[in-house]
């Protein structure tokens, strides 16, 4: 069933504003997915905080004009889908990565991260990657490291004096001469 000129400017509206606020995305194809593959899918991408669509290629062009992710979506040829985000990308590479390896019947044919195209090697890459919350758990340790060496080192000091005062008053290494009353 072929769309009108209106309900073709009312999905491109409509997909111009969910795009508008995104900063990645992952382009796929796939053939002869399955409703409940298609419903997993979705789910997985809904999981790691993104968004999926299939495309109409030209309202999919005409729709990402202005935004961060309009040099992915422009001359896309054949079957096409989306799955787009804001938030982490790496979150949604590996969620995707990780449905694709038990789906065979969708392949990657592009991604887009802060408006840097990357190609399907660089996908697969991205997908193994550390995430963001992985990424800031390492740093604040590798900040927090030092300071809780030094601490250690300054606890140290006044501990092993006070080891060694110990030791010496069992040993009555401090004993010298009374004072007689």
């Amino acid at each position: 069933m072929a769309l009108s000129r209106e309900k073709k400017a009312e999905k491109v509206g409509q997909l111009a504003k969910e795009l508008e606020t995104s900063t990645s995305a992952i382009i796929g194809t796939f053939a002869k997915l399955t409703v409940s593959q298609d419903f997993e899918l979705r789910k997985t991408v809904r999981a790691a905080g993104g968004r999926y669509r299939v495309l109409k290629n030209k309202l999919a062009a005409r729709a990402a004009k202005g935004t961060k992710i309009e040099e992915a979506l422009q001359g896309l040829k054949g079957v096409s889908s989306v799955a787009y985000t804001s938030g982490d990308p790496v979150a949604l590479a590996k969620a995707l990565s990780t449905w694709v390896s038990d789906n065979a019947e969708f392949t990657f044919k592009l991604g887009i991260v802060d408006g840097k195209v990357i190609n399907v090697e660089e996908v697969k890459a991205l997908a193994t990657m550390p995430g963001r919350e992985e990424i800031f758990a390492k740093l604040l340790f590798l900040i927090n490291s030092p300071a809780q060496r030094l601490a250690t080192v300054i606890n140290a000091t006044g501990r092993d004096l006070a080891v060694v005062i110990n030791q010496a008053v069992e040993k009555s290494k401090f004993g010298g001469e009374q004072a007689s009353a």
